[in-house]
């Protein structure tokens, strides 16, 4: 006879953060499950191109000893499938699983997927806040022009002796510079609206993107506006150093908001050979002519796409959850960093900042405590808090654990943590 019993916890993605989930569930002894609508685990790192990498240190994105060979697409992914391993993940995870409708009840999750439905009474929706490549809707008529999102640019050497339209001003974009310039692009035209901040600097990103002066700012007993404020500093005079005043933002970096993004070398190092056009976007694109909302005209071989990445949440019933678009929307949707307001049980691993705020590590300290929710020995209220990062979030959900941790004060216990474990080593598995 078949069992309708809901399991305790369904984990729709089995990217890390879901993989994560599904270990601590286990461990908590919860009857769990991962749906991935993939062939495989890994999440985006399955499907990114060989060339994309990390954009954080291997010490920040690796947790307790699993080995992380380097920051290139398949070592990440390998990575990714060594938990399963590990952990012995392999027959709570069902894979050509997509989930394409969830709903609550009113008692428990109803998940269908192709091979039936799937019922449990907690569910972690682990599908990421940037699970959606965005590109910009324009008006095209007749195009030649050959376009690419970052997330789907197989082959570099495409771009070698083209002319290369790169549209963004974040991460993504930064990384198609760099690509270009690598790659031997004829010309390199950047457009873009405004700039996120960034470090300038000439360490490669698996060197260059360790949250670990930001954690020790945290355990100072910084404030955010403090941690802004030296930070922000600092990145300044480095811009300076690096002669990059045109492209400093104008606002002032607000750690609760801005990822602490690395630069790209090669980009630095050429940065007068790109053609600049701020403050604009694509507005059409008519046979080989590409046209920006300020007028300019450009024909490019090759536009690609360095406007990241939005929220998918399409596969939810609720309308409310359903319409979120970003991690900002998202955010405001959760309380204590990632419980979902709009639902009974339901929980978001992805709401911190990449970067900064959401790192291996950190799901597992969330899924830890989630765990523990579920068994009942934590509780996770429902107040409304601002925006957490990095040792902010460990401590919020520690004092909603105790069981978790040991004794003596939670901040006490993450604050030697982040002062203790040297910079090119993982935190400890929680």
């Amino acid at each position: 006879m078949r069992d309708e019993t809901p399991l305790d916890l369904a984990i729709i993605g089995g990217g890390l953060a879901g993989l994560i989930h599904l270990h601590y569930a286990r461990r908590a002894g919860l009857r769990a499950l991962v749906l991935e609508r993939e062939s495989g685990v890994g999440g985006l790192w399955r499907r990114l191109p060989a060339w994309q990498d990390l954009q954080v240190s291997l010490a920040d994105f690796a947790v307790g000893d699993l080995a992380l060979a380097g920051p290139l697409q398949a070592q990440v992914l390998a990575y990714v499938e060594s938990w399963v391993e590990r952990f012995a993940l392999a027959d709570g995870i069902r894979v050509d699983s997509p989930v394409r409708r969830a709903r609550h009840t009113g008692s428990c999750w109803e998940l269908d997927t192709p091979a039936g439905t799937v019922r449990a009474r907690h569910l972690v929706a682990a599908t990421g806040a940037h699970n959606k490549a965005m590109i910009p809707a324009v008006a095209r008529r007749d195009s030649t022009v050959r376009e690419f999102h970052s997330s789907a640019l197989r082959d570099p050497a495409t771009l070698k002796d083209r002319h290369v339209v790169v549209v963004g001003g974040g991460a993504s974009a930064f990384d198609l510079l760099d690509l270009s310039l690598a790659q031997g692009a004829r010309r390199i035209a950047w457009v873009y609206r405004d700039v996120r901040w960034f470090s300038p600097t000439r360490k490669p990103k698996a060197i260059a993107g360790t949250t670990r002066p930001f954690a020790r700012l945290q355990a100072e007993g910084l404030s955010a506006a403090e941690q802004s404020a030296a930070i922000g500093a600092g990145l300044a005079d480095r811009y300076a150093k690096f002669g990059l005043q045109a492209i400093e933002p104008a606002r002032p970096l607000d750690v609760r908001r801005d990822q602490l993004i690395p630069g790209r070398a090669r980009m630095l190092a050429d940065f007068a050979a790109l053609e600049r056009y701020p403050g604009t976007t694509v507005e059409s694109i008519t046979g080989g002519e590409v046209t920006l909302a300020d007028g300019t005209r450009l024909t490019p071989d090759i536009v690609l796409w360095g406007t990241g990445y939005e929220t998918d949440l399409s596969y939810f019933e609720d309308a409310r959850i359903a319409s979120i678009r970003n991690v900002g929307e998202l955010g405001a949707r959760c309380v204590c960093q990632f419980r979902s307001l709009d639902a009974p049980d339901l929980y978001f691993p992805g709401v911190g900042l990449d970067g900064n705020g959401i790192l291996s590590w950190s799901y597992a300290v969330v899924a830890r405590s989630i765990m523990s929710h579920i068994r009942g020995t934590a509780r996770l209220d429902m107040e409304p808090h601002p925006r957490l990062n990095h040792l902010e979030i460990a401590c919020h959900v520690g004092e909603r654990d105790p069981g978790s941790h040991g004794e003596g004060p939670v901040w006490d216990f993450y604050r030697d943590l982040a002062l203790r474990v040297p910079d090119d080593e993982p935190y400890p598995m929680p």
